[in-house]
């Protein structure tokens, strides 16, 4: 494999407080009912406008409601800096993992994610991942997921073919994603969906555990 793509939110790190708790309060402050847990868990990986619009019901984005979330998921970020039940952790076994495929000669790492370039970079920082992906590809570079141009792009930026590329997710449009660029597409089980529903959308891996990756991938102790 010469190109292995990693979403974010749900895969890598599990944000679902920080995400959860600023939708609850831009949506009260925008006076519109929260449909609740499950149905936030089903849009994360979307663009945030296009997120919010389906969240809310609504047919558009709409700006306010989208401004509101930044504003309140950037005061929140702060007070993660104090509040640790506001933190984005890694999942068991990223950082492992992480390092065994960077180790690995000819193996390139990429991010393929709903946040915002900004919001990319600050998770790449954090964890301190500056050197570790190869190219990082945000809703700032490419229309939302499913949409492929994500890949498109990070195959582009890598020299890889379709074939020799995966796309790791725990999302819907994560796997359409991949199989609408010809990708592999690998599976979380850990994630913000269930993973039965990857499996029926052309996930041809379901990782239990992160570490599992290269195995699955045909990578384990060869390139």
């Amino acid at each position: 494999m010469d190109l292995i793509i990693f979403d974010l939110d749900g895969t890598l790190i599990n944000s679902e407080a920080i995400i959860l708790g600023a939708q609850y309060e831009t949506f009260g402050r925008c006076g519109i009912p929260h449909p609740g847990r499950e149905a936030e868990l089903g849009i994360v990986g979307l663009s945030l406008d296009i997120a919010l619009a389906r969240l809310a019901g609504l047919e558009v984005p709409d700006d306010r409601l989208t401004q509101t979330y930044r504003e309140v998921f950037t005061a929140m970020r702060q007070q993660a800096l104090t509040d640790p039940s506001l933190d984005e952790p890694l999942f068991p076994g990223v950082a492992e993992t992480m390092a065994a495929l960077r180790a690995m000669p000819g193996v390139k790492l990429g991010i393929a994610t709903g946040k915002s370039r900004k919001g990319a970079e600050f998770i790449v920082a954090r964890h301190g991942w500056e050197d570790l992906f190869h190219v990082v590809q945000s809703a700032d570079d490419a229309p939302s997921k499913p949409h492929p141009g994500m890949i498109l792009n990070a195959m582009a930026a890598a020299g890889a073919s379709p074939e020799r590329t995966a796309m790791v997710g725990d999302s819907s449009f994560d796997i359409e994603m991949a199989v609408a660029a010809g990708a592999v597409p690998v599976a979380v089980s850990w994630g913000f969906q269930p993973a039965a529903s990857l499996v029926a959308l052309g996930a041809r891996h379901v990782l239990q555990r992160m570490d599992e990756l290269p195995a699955a991938l045909g990578m384990a102790g060869t390139d």
